[in-house]
């Protein structure tokens, strides 16, 4: 596979500008030299390698479909393995998960609903008793302005 690479100047290969830079990147600080090293000696199958890492990404992504259920994007619980019985016994503790997660659910929301209920609770308390520390000053307002309809 021929690269316009091969006619550049800094290319995967032993030519005095790589040896070069290859002796100052060690001079400098011995990662850059180590680097070029292995630029020199793998650089040309960075092109393949970029390409099975893209391949594998993109593998994985695909792996992971949005089911709708939970906003997880994992949906896995539809595949098969081949084994009857490993499937029907995953299939079974799938349903039961789904249900104890249906379970923890209706029990955050009821929770919830009492911390709700609770912070009213005490906001109501703490505006009885600022109003009772206002008419123990004496204020003139003690509310909202009735109606006149």
């Amino acid at each position: 596979m021929t690269h316009a690479s091969s006619s550049s100047i800094i290319r995967p290969a032993w030519t005095p500008v790589t040896i070069a830079m290859m002796i100052l990147g060690f001079m400098i600080f011995w990662p850059l030299g180590l680097a070029m090293l292995a630029y020199i000696l793998w650089g040309d199958r960075l092109d393949e390698f970029k390409a099975n890492v893209n391949r594998a990404t993109d593998n994985v992504a695909s792996s992971f479909q949005f089911d709708g259920r939970n906003g997880s994007g994992c949906s896995h619980s539809n595949a098969r393995s081949g084994n009857a019985a490993f499937d029907d016994w995953r299939e079974v503790e799938m349903a039961r998960l789904e249900e104890e997660r249906r379970k923890l659910d209706a029990m955050r929301q009821e929770f919830d609903e009492y911390l709700h209920e609770l912070r009213r609770a005490r906001d109501a308390e703490e505006f009885e008793k600022f109003m009772a520390s206002r008419k123990s000053r004496g204020s003139s307002f003690d509310g909202p302005p009735a109606s006149s309809v």
